[in-house]
Formats: C-alpha cells, sequence, structure tokens
C-alpha cells in the first residue's frame, strides 16, 4: 500500500496513535513495552501504510480530546462506537465487545442486568459509553421502582476502579467484557464475574479526525488488504476477539429511540 508520508500526519513517517495502556488484554505495558490488541494492531496498520508507529499512553477521557487537538493521528484504545462520538470524530470499525459486572467473591450482591443495580455503588473507567445508560437506568428503572439510585463512581484508568471495588468504596465494577476477562483470569480468588451474557453489546472502532477523510480511508483500506492476508484474522484469535458484521457497525452508528 501506498506510504501516506506525503500526507498529513502530525509527524511525518510517522503514525501517532493514543492509546490508554492500563487496559489489559486491550493495551498494557509489557517489559516497559505497548503491548496487548491494540498496538499489535496499530503496528500493523502502521506497516500497511507504510509508516513507523508510534504510540502514545494517554488516559481514556483524554484520548477524542487529543485527536480533536491533532496530538494523535488515530485513537486505537478499545474505542466504543457510538452515535454521539460518530459527531465528533470519524470511526475505522474492527472489533466488537460489550460490558459486564464484577463483584468481590465475599459479596452477596450478584447483580446480572443494569437494573440490579439500584441503590449500588459502581465503579467505572471515567468517560465509558455505559455511564450515560447507567444514569438512565438510574433515573428510569430504579426511580420507577421506588428503589435507590446507582451511585456511578468515575475513575481516571480500569486499575483504580478495580481498587474501589477491593477496597470496598464500590459494590460493583462496570467493565468491558475482555478486560473483566483478564482480571477474573488474574485474580480468580477475589472477584467474579455475575452478569451472564454481554451488556450493551457494541462496536469498537480506530477513531480519526474527521477532517483527515483520507487517513480514515487509507486505513479501512489497511484494515481490508490486512484481512485478505489474514494478518487480521491471526491476531483476533491470538487474543480471542471477534471481528463485528456490516449489520453491527450500522445498528452501532443508528442512534437509540
Amino acid at each position: 500500500m501506498q506510504s501516506l508520508q506525503a500526507q498529513t500526519t502530525v509527524k511525518e513517517g510517522v503514525l501517532t496513535v493514543g492509546t490508554d495502556l492500563t487496559y489489559p488484554p486491550y493495551a498494557y505495558f509489557e517489559d516497559k513495552v505497548p503491548a496487548g490488541f491494540d498496538p499489535d494492531f496499530s503496528r500493523l496498520m502502521a506497516k500497511k501504510l507504510g509508516l513507523k508507529a508510534n504510540i502514545l499512553d494517554t488516559r481514556f477521557a483524554d484520548l477524542v480530546l487529543g485527536l480533536r487537538a491533532n496530538r494523535f493521528d488515530m485513537v486505537a484504545s478499545a474505542l466504543y462506537v457510538t452515535p454521539e462520538r460518530a459527531k465528533q470524530i470519524d470511526y475505522v470499525p474492527y472489533l466488537k465487545t460489550g460490558s459486564s459486572l464484577i463483584v468481590l467473591n465475599t459479596s452477596k450482591n450478584s447483580p446480572a442486568v443494569p437494573a440490579d443495580l439500584c441503590g449500588m455503588k459502581v465503579s467505572t473507567i471515567k468517560a465509558a459509553s455505559w455511564t450515560p445508560k447507567l444514569t438512565a437506568v438510574s433515573e428510569s428503572t430504579c426511580k420507577e421502582a421506588g428503589k435507590q439510585p446507582i451511585r456511578i463512581m468515575e475513575f481516571p484508568t480500569s486499575p483504580e476502579a478495580l481498587l474501589a471495588l477491593k477496597s470496598g468504596a464500590a459494590d460493583v465494577m462496570m467493565e468491558d467484557a475482555a478486560v473483566a476477562h483478564q482480571m477474573v483470569t488474574n485474580m480468580k480468588d477475589d472477584i467474579k464475574v455475575t452478569s451472564k451474557g454481554l451488556i450493551y453489546p457494541i462496536v469498537i472502532g480506530l477513531g480519526v479526525n474527521k477532517d483527515k477523510p483520507e487517513l480514515r480511508d487509507a486505513l479501512s483500506k489497511a484494515l481490508a488488504d490486512a484481512r485478505d492476508s489474514g494478518e487480521y484474522e491471526a491476531l483476533l484469535k491470538k487474543y480471542g476477539l471477534d471481528a463485528p458484521t456490516e449489520q453491527e457497525i450500522k445498528d452501532s452508528l443508528t442512534p437509540k429511540k
């Protein structure tokens, strides 16, 4: 594929990527080197574009702001595709996931769905797509049932939200399903997932500035090339993740009534 060097990137010859490296299995540090699906995928996209990947560790809540300020060429950080975000940035969808509920093994609470969270303190990473949805559940379902509202506690990083759960400051943690699975695998003696299926199934996409349509199109072509070569499928298999269908992508960009 033709290099983007003649086009606009933050730095010539480099694909600058914003990623929150506190979020395994998507993105984290391993021996001080960015690791996980998103860094691996970013390097693959950069290679297809004839560029070198430069991955910048940035807190999740600042990623879209940094992208729009042209600090990055793209965001690759388990960024959920939502109609609201699509008004601010363009997407190149490449994964699908959902969220899960986590409690301590010693907890008497066993919430399976958001409606079960009425009256509970829920820790979460700041700017998560499910936060406004939980707020809506609290203001409608909980209130109509005469129950206490959901108390949402936001933290800059996922590890901090987990610490709130482990310390007893929160009753439940809500997290991306793949991240939750990784946490429980690492700490099965301490925590467990109580939700039975994906909550708020959603598509994940690369974030690109709306004023860089040529980069968005080039990334879409790079993804298609990686799919044709089998490199994309191999990466999905390595991390146990799935690609979204065209219908799921369409649904993710459609405002809910």
